[in-house]
């Protein structure tokens, strides 16, 4: 938002500094350079030609951290506004990237998530590619686990999937593919790089390969011109898709963008039943993902927040599970089996305590 409408947030009461995209990076020295001034700071120089980035991670989390490996993206799909405000696709070198993350070896972190705005474009227009990259990251020695937080369905290629469901000894069983719209209509209209076929086809080659493994969709209701047969077939190919949950974001209307063009808006009401619809089916396909994990084996890294004398974990592929508190459960690898689902979309597990991995 500071880089898209800065002059928006220097009209706020008290604010005394606004910086962009790039100038966010340089914080401490324009704080320590315009400390004790009256004038107000702002500071957003055009990102359209950044090739700058650095691989960060986030800090303060004692059991997950997310690996920054990516920013920027080069798609410009009608409604988003990102490569506006984050500039064109770029990326650190494996080598850097191994670098940050090795950092994390002697802390507490246990899983790692691969986080950017269009990882899977790591590398484009160099010798590097996202399939790489996470072969290198594979080889880290002293960091559990390893999560692909969203990749593009176009590139997620068959030879990434391969090796994370197969080969790989670090990347969990979990993908989130971002959809969008099941008409390909709607989908040529958002200028997305990729149809139904294409989808359907990622979803069945991850199923056929580990059937339990997670996969999460995002979806966005109520774009410009979608029609109830639009809307119908994105139900009917969610239905019929074996996902695991949906993300699910109402079309909202963004400045710049070429979709606030095209027209034929959908009128907000239909906006919010259909996201309604598509909210029920989330919960449905959920509940029948974790239903088909009742009484499988799986492995919780449980988290330290205590909610109401509970504690909860994630499996490798995405379950959350509901324990009571205890705190030598506290960032370990806990082998459990899975017993029974609860009523806010968790599951209880038999934990395995003489097998925990510390």
């Amino acid at each position: 938002y500071a880089q898209l409408k800065p002059q928006d947030i220097a009209k706020i009461p008290g604010v005394n500094m606004v910086l962009g995209a790039n100038e966010k990076f340089n914080l401490v020295e324009e704080v320590e350079a315009n400390f004790g001034m009256e004038e107000q700071v702002v500071k957003n120089e055009s990102i359209k030609h950044t090739l700058t980035f650095h691989p960060s991670f986030s800090a303060g989390d004692r059991t997950r951290s997310f690996l920054k490996v990516q920013d920027g993206c080069d798609y410009f799909c009608t409604f988003c506004t990102i490569p506006l405000a984050r500039g064109r696709s770029r990326n650190a070198s494996i080598a850097d990237t191994l670098y940050e993350a090795a950092k994390l070896v002697n802390s507490p972190v246990r899983e790692v998530v691969l986080t950017g705005v269009n990882i899977g474009d790591f590398g484009q227009g160099g010798n590097e590619t996202f399939f790489q990259l996470i072969q290198a990251l594979d080889t880290l020695e002293g960091i559990d686990r390893f999560r692909i937080s969203s990749i593009e369905p176009n590139l997620l290629s068959h030879d990434i999937i391969d090796f994370c469901l197969n080969r790989s000894k670090r990347f969990m069983p979990h993908f989130h593919i971002p959809l969008q719209s099941g008409s390909d209509r709607i989908l040529t209209l958002m200028r997305r790089k990729y149809d139904r076929a294409l989808f359907q086809n990622r979803v069945e080659h991850i199923k056929a390969i580990n059937p339990d493994c997670c996969i999460g969709v995002d979806v966005i209701v109520g774009f410009p011109g979608e029609s109830e047969e639009d809307f119908q077939e994105t139900m009917d190919f969610l239905h019929c898709l074996d996902i695991s949950y949906l993300h699910v974001f109402t079309y909202s209307e963004r400045a710049n963008t070429t979709a606030v063009k095209l027209g034929d808006p959908v009128p907000m009401h239909v906006r919010k039943d259909r996201s309604k619809q598509l909210h029920w089916l989330s919960d449905r396909k959920k509940q029948q993902f974790y239903h088909s994990q009742l009484g499988k084996r799986k492995t919780v890294l449980f988290e330290q927040e205590e909610d109401g004398g509970k504690m909860y974990g994630f499996t490798e592929n995405y379950l959350k599970v509901e324990n009571p508190y205890d705190d030598s459960l506290i960032n370990q690898l806990v082998p459990v089996q899975i017993e029974q689902l609860t009523f806010d979309q968790t599951v209880k597990a038999t934990i395995e305590k003489q097998a925990i991995h510390e």
